[in-house]
């Protein structure tokens, strides 16, 4: 962007100078096109804000649902909920590395331990629903139904990212806002500082979006502090229930 800005003064400008009574209307036309990266922008980065408050709300609702599920074992018969409660410490383990973990390697590692624990779980309360088909079992299985569907939905939700069609929007506006804002200049010797001071707070802002729509990689993640918390409160029960 920043070429971009030093070709529009340096090589546009000088081949195709701008008149003085095409001024106002190049500055119409730059002012909206200004306007336009701005608002895209803007719709971008709330794009992916709202996807990243959605990654939140999704490691609530399964901390949620692992909490209630270990409760609830206790509805099922003693050794199906025996299998439950040991199972359910080490599927709460992989949903936490799941969060923490950037290497491709190990995250395909922790998908095929979710999947067998998850197998492994459900298997667990199947028997008891199919031994004692009772409300009460029913609320078991139900939560256990809740905890792998909460897992599906944090997946969903780590995929749901921005469009890189949007992202191809942002770049091709900024390239072309530079490029009207070094052809538009009226100072004959125009410093290079100047030329960079656009193009680097439009990739700041880029830096940020991608930042933000970045489920796994930069600086702003979200933790799993909901899983560590249940995770502590299990195993403070489990040295209170030996």
């Amino acid at each position: 962007m920043t070429f971009a800005g030093w070709v529009g003064f340096a090589v546009l400008r000088r081949k195709n100078p701008l008149d003085e009574h095409l001024r106002d209307d190049f500055g119409v036309v730059q002012s909206a096109t200004l306007t336009l990266l701005a608002l895209v922008i803007g719709f971008s980065l709330s794009m992916a804000v709202s996807r990243y408050d959605q990654r939140k709300n999704c490691e609530e609702e399964e901390a949620n649902a692992i909490g209630t599920e270990y409760l609830r074992a206790d509805l099922l018969p003693v050794a199906d909920a025996a299998i439950v409660r040991r199972l359910l410490p080490k599927y709460l383990e992989q949903r936490i590395r799941f969060y923490q973990e950037r290497d491709p390697q190990q995250q395909a590692l922790i998908d095929a331990a979710t999947t067998k624990l998850e197998n492994d779980l459900w298997a667990g309360v199947r028997t008891s629903a199919a031994a004692q088909p009772n409300p009460v079992t029913a609320l078991a299985v139900a939560g256990m139904n809740d905890v792998i569907n909460t897992q599906g939905y944090t997946q969903a939700a780590w995929w749901n990212r921005i469009p890189e069609a949007a992202w191809s929007l942002m770049i091709l506006l900024g390239v072309f806002c530079n490029l009207l804002v070094g052809y538009g200049s009226r100072s004959p010797t125009l410093k290079m500082r100047f030329l960079f001071i656009l193009p680097a707070t439009i990739s700041v802002s880029f830096m940020l979006i991608a930042d933000i729509d970045s489920p796994r990689n930069g600086t702003i993640r979200v933790v799993p502090k909901n899983l560590m918390s249940v995770a502590r409160s299990m195993e403070t029960q489990a040295q209170g229930n030996p």
